[in-house]
């Protein structure tokens, strides 16, 4: 596993920031400049040729500039790479005769048009042929970590201090000699041994919301910060905030450290099994306000996903259809069962939190609905909706 774990370069004096920020500037003109080359290729190689590197005009060493093409090489193939899969089945569908679904999804390859990356905010990635970094030395700091074969005869020198994160990976890993540049901060990434998955213990259910963050099926619910905030709240300060001004950053760490933090107390010592809602395509072609579109479910189930490979625990994605309508006692689904937070079956008159019992749901092995079924509008009457094993959940639940 790779962990990475960021330092402030707050400890360097002026001369040394401004010469890491001009290498960066010029970093960042190489790799526009050959993204821009290599998107007329049709095929990009993963190493630039001499003859494509020879056209960049810079101060960068050879070196340097390799580094940055090899950069800009993962960009451009991670851009075209969906495009590139969905080619391939379109050819390998055809070959096995199934026209109709090779014909959808040549319609799709037709209508997706795959635009030039932006990189403004790309950071420079250096390996081991331009970063030491001395972890043994007599000063005040922690640590000295030095650039060079930079070009120019540039060579930084930035000082840095341990944190507890960063304490926290060297413990468990390998301080790897490749970093990430950017002008405030500096990434560092530690190589930590995988840990084996776990055959005994639960299964637990999350559901992911907004005014709760993560509810569990054991009943956990993400609770405020020491300073009173919730998710909802700091959605609700950036939706006040200018966007891209210093206090918008500001709110946005704020999310983010509420996020790593809330899913850090989750206890899954016990837990073998972690089953979330695979959200996908939530604000696709859809209008949202500003409060919907601070959102970012993806960035929750990163550091879940993260938390769960640390601790050996499997994961799997549930779809949330119905999970929310389906009363976790009875197996029965209705509409009208949840109204807001609150969750009543109107079968046996199971009442819990509308969440509990939404991830509840999601922890159990339920058997998928075709869309064929969610087109009829069962849900409105009511149904109910049993497990994939052969007994059901519940002794009340019937098939439907």
């Amino acid at each position: 596993m790779i962990r990475s774990s960021k330092i402030t370069n707050k400890y360097a004096n002026i001369n040394k920031n401004n010469s890491l920020n001009y290498f960066i500037d010029e970093y960042k003109k190489v790799v526009i400049f050959l993204i821009d080359e290599l998107w007329k290729e049709d095929k990009i190689p993963n190493l630039l040729p001499k003859q494509l590197t020879d056209k960049v005009n810079s101060w960068l060493s050879k070196r340097a500039i390799q580094c940055a093409g090899k950069q800009a090489s993962a960009i451009v193939r991670g851009t075209k790479k969906k495009q590139e899969q969905r080619l391939f089945v379109i050819h390998k569908l055809t070959k096995e005769g199934c026209f109709k679904k090779a014909r959808k999804l040549q319609k799709i390859y037709d209508s997706k048009k795959v635009s030039k990356p932006n990189v403004n905010n790309i950071c420079p990635e250096l390996d081991s042929r331009f970063v030491k970094i001395d972890l043994d030395n007599q000063t005040s700091f922690d640590g000295w970590l030095t650039l060079t074969s930079l070009g120019n005869k540039l060579k930084i020198i930035i000082p840095f201090k341990r944190h507890k994160h960063l304490n926290k990976l060297f413990s468990k890993g390998t301080l790897k000699t490749g970093v990430r540049l950017s002008k405030d901060k500096i990434t560092l990434m530690f190589d930590i041994e995988e840990v084996k998955k776990k055959t005994n213990g639960t299964t637990l259910g999350i559901d992911i919301g907004i005014k709760d963050l993560l509810s569990c099926s054991n009943e956990y619910q993400s609770k405020t910060d020491i300073h009173g905030h919730d998710l909802e709240s700091i959605q609700l300060e950036l939706c006040r905030k200018k966007k891209g001004s210093k206090s918008f950053k500001k709110a946005q760490e704020h999310r983010k450290n509420y996020i790593n933090w809330s899913i850090n107390k989750l206890n899954i010592d016990n837990i073998k099994q972690v089953n979330f809602e695979n959200i996908k395509y939530l604000r696709y072609k859809k209008r949202n306000n500003r409060y919907l579109s601070h959102f970012i479910y993806s960035e929750i189930f990163d550091k879940l996903d993260s938390l769960c490979e640390e601790h050996g625990v499997h994961v799997l994605r549930v779809n949330p259809t119905y999970t929310s309508q389906r009363c976790s006692e009875c197996g029965w689904v209705r509409k009208r069962n949840r109204k807001g937070k609150q969750f009543i079956c109107d079968k046996c008159g199971y009442s819990h939190d509308s969440d509990i019992n939404a991830a509840r749901n999601i922890s159990f092995n339920l058997s998928p609905i075709r869309r064929k079924k969610r087109l009829l509008n069962l849900n409105r009457s009511g149904f109910y909706w049993d497990s994939i094993v052969q007994e059901p959940i519940v002794s009340e639940a019937r098939k439907i």
